[in-house]
């Protein structure tokens, strides 16, 4: 008969393989950081609106991003500059962002404000999110297209390439017409 000790190590080496993957939520910056980094020197007011059914699913159709857009979360600048708060899914969690739209429609900038997955942080790196900057709504927006992918981030970056091009739809369907004031 054999007798069977357990070893420290043998035991360490199990709780790791048997423990959950735990994603570190990483916060790059709060929405008012993400509003100076956008618009510096600006004061923007909270603009919310309703996002109908019919305005939704033109958004989906031009982005495919199912998750729905909540209306709650954008500012509206003096100048006719826009700063939108919104959602998408990375792999499995979520990537919480903000797109700045200048006044003639285009994007001014993005920001990563928050960012949970265990990989494919890499699209909160601004080399990648230039790439983003002047586009418009008559613009493909389109991961291999005109945005490059980054290897090991693929998901992130399709899923948050389509989320910018939801906002420009957005920008242009509903945010486009409002009259300055």
């Amino acid at each position: 008969m054999m007798d069977w000790r357990p070893s420290l190590l043998g035991i360490a080496g199990l709780a790791t393989i048997a423990s959950p993957i735990v994603a570190q939520a990483r916060i790059y910056v709060s929405i008012e950081q993400a509003q100076q980094l956008l618009f510096p020197n600006q004061h923007l007011r909270k603009y919310p609106i309703i996002v109908t059914q019919d305005l939704q699913e033109k958004m989906r159709a031009a982005s495919s991003i199912r998750y729905p857009f909540v209306g709650e979360r954008i500012w509206r600048g003096p100048d006719g500059s826009w700063l939108i708060i919104d959602e998408v899914v990375g792999k499995h969690e979520m990537i919480t962002y903000a797109v700045g739209i200048a006044p003639n429609g285009s994007v001014k900038g993005i920001e990563i404000l928050e960012y949970v997955e265990s990989y494919g942080y890499e699209v909160a790196d601004s080399q990648w999110r230039k790439q983003f900057i002047g586009k418009t709504a008559s613009n493909p927006v389109k991961l291999n297209q005109d945005i490059h992918n980054i290897s090991g981030a693929t998901l992130s970056s399709k899923h948050l390439t389509d989320g910018v091009k939801r906002i420009l739809v957005l920008y242009e369907l509903a945010l486009k017409k409002v009259p300055q004031k």
